[in-house]
């Protein structure tokens, strides 16, 4: 399970979540910086993959295909916006 009104502190963003995605190798942060929230721009850096979720703030993004606990990563500034 997963909060799904994470907030960035970085930028003040959303994260926005996608499942049965995976972002693309090339993604950089102009990419997420000149796109976000615009999910037809976003797909542009989408892969399909069943099973996966595409997680992205203005900021910063990840791919998730397995178990992970996203708290434990240092470089993310992900909080629950609370509910």
């Amino acid at each position: 399970r997963t909060c799904d009104q994470l907030r960035c502190t970085a930028c003040d963003f959303r994260v926005s979540l996608f499942n049965d995605y995976i972002w693309d190798q090339t993604c950089d942060y102009l990419f997420f910086r000149n796109n976000m929230p615009e999910l037809s721009k976003l797909r542009a850096k989408m892969i399909k993959k069943k099973g996966a979720r595409a997680y992205a703030c203005q900021c910063s993004w990840r791919s998730v295909d397995e178990l992970a606990d996203l708290q434990t990563d240092q470089q993310l500034r992900w909080v629950c916006g609370k509910h």
